[in-house]
């Protein structure tokens, strides 16, 4: 029986699933940034990963290539998978695969084989070809996809996070120093008008250059009053969101 897929051998890495076909959906749009990488010389193998894999909820990309495309400079992968090789292109294979930190999986198919992948690279899930090695390889990849998608989303957060508590500390601070910045902007705005205010005592150019003075300073004051404002509205954010948790709180005490 045929099944639907990729061609390998022809020199370059195919890639399907849903995207590359022109069906996306919601579910496959979540993972679309999910890579899984196949590596074996039985083409059969390889379609049989990705038809099967169609059946999920969830369908990554697939990064297909025969044993004698590696090595090749991919690094942008979630899973690999390595199936059916030669015996003497596995440690040339599994190697570098096995020092990163992403999922591997080989599917091996004789025990010797199998023995021989998991003494060398300890890290690496082992299959037999067996029976049910489909469904468990692809429940197992879908689980791992899913892991490093969600590994994915809380680097990102972490990192802004961290970008957004330097903003916090630089909010702080200026807020902190309003209140000096206050007292300097009045000095200045007391000493410009009253040098304005005497008539004939000031040279054209210089009323111009301290009526500058004056004009920026106001705006630097409309700044930090909008700094103030902004205070008090996150303030009154703050207190709201504490009365609605103690509310819910008090609900599902309640209930209780």
């Amino acid at each position: 029986m045929s099944l639907g897929g990729p061609e390998l051998g022809n020199g370059n890495s195919d890639r399907t699933p849903a995207y590359d076909a022109g069906i996306e959906t919601k579910e496959n749009a979540k993972v679309n940034q999910s890579t899984v990488l196949v590596i074996s010389d039985d083409v059969e193998f390889s379609r049989s990963v990705s038809v099967r894999w169609q059946a999920e909820r969830n369908v990554p990309t697939f990064t297909m290539l025969s044993g004698d495309l590696w090595p090749r400079s991919i690094d942008n992968f979630q899973v690999a998978i390595v199936g059916p090789l030669r015996r003497e292109l596995l440690s040339l294979i599994l190697e570098p695969l096995h020092s990163t930190q992403q999922p591997l999986f080989c599917v091996c198919q004789d025990a010797p084989t199998a023995q021989l992948v998991r003494e060398r690279w300890p890290r690496t899930s082992v299959l037999r070809l067996d029976q049910n090695w489909l469904d468990v390889l692809i429940l197992a990849g879908s689980e791992a996809v899913r892991r490093a998608a969600a590994e994915a989303r809380a680097r990102t957060a972490e990192q802004s996070c961290v970008s957004l508590e330097r903003q916090a500390m630089l909010g702080r601070y200026m807020l902190e120093m309003r209140h000096g910045l206050n007292n300097a902007l009045t000095s200045l705005l007391g000493n410009s008008d009253l040098l304005l205010i005497e008539p004939g005592s000031l040279s054209a150019q210089a009323r111009g250059q301290i009526e500058t003075i004056r004009n920026m300073t106001l705006r630097i004051h409309e700044v930090l009053q909008r700094f103030s404002s902004l205070e008090k509205e996150m303030n009154v954010v703050a207190q709201q969101v504490e009365r609605d948790s103690g509310k819910s709180r008090f609900a599902v005490a309640a209930g209780d």
